[in-house]
């Protein structure tokens, strides 16, 4: 008897079809809660739920540089927080690639992972607007004017001589349109 290609492939797809569930449910043998490790300019966080307190303590995580494989070489911060979530912090850490761990207090370990930290950015120049005057704790200083500036001792017999001509200007004009017939 002869089995045909075609039967033959329609077998192992459904083989395969069949056996894809079956791996997906499994999934990975050692999923647990694991860690979260997050960074915010020069600070690296990690927070768990997977430790459980043990005399006191919930464990300690070790934040280890690329030069450094064992736990105890890193820098470590005991656990704190409450049964439904721990968390430790490290701050100050300088732009580079990092590794933490996280071991339990009955020294099981709660799970590793790398983090990057980057250099700040450069802060950006932003301009703020002047206060307006109404935002002067003096109020709005109406008809002051220039007032409100210390001028020099030349600046204002300057001003009062500009004031002087205009003055006697003026004068001069209005006594010229009294005189109708006069050129």
């Amino acid at each position: 008897m002869r089995i045909s290609p075609s039967l033959l492939r329609s077998g192992l797809t459904g083989a395969a079809a069949l056996a894809l569930p079956v791996a997906l449910a499994a999934g990975p043998a050692a999923a647990g809660p694991g860690i979260s490790v997050s960074t915010t300019g020069t600070t690296v966080s990690v927070t768990t739920s997977a430790c459980a307190q043990l005399n006191g303590s919930w464990g300690t995580a070790s934040l280890l540089t690329s030069g450094q494989a064992d736990f105890a070489q890193g820098r470590q911060v005991a656990l704190s927080g409450t049964a439904a979530g721990q968390s430790a912090a490290w701050s100050g850490i300088t732009p580079g690639t990092y590794t933490v761990v996280v071991l339990c207090s009955n020294n099981s370990n709660a799970g590793s992972q790398s983090v990057i930290v980057s250099a700040a950015p450069s802060p950006t120049p932003t301009r703020s607007a002047a206060p307006s005057p109404a935002a002067s704790p003096r109020g709005v200083l109406g008809g002051v004017g220039g007032a409100v500036q210390d001028f020099g001792t030349v600046t204002l017999v300057a001003g009062g001589a500009l004031v002087g001509a205009g003055v006697i200007g003026v004068a001069w004009f209005l006594r010229r349109r009294a005189k109708p017939y006069r050129f």
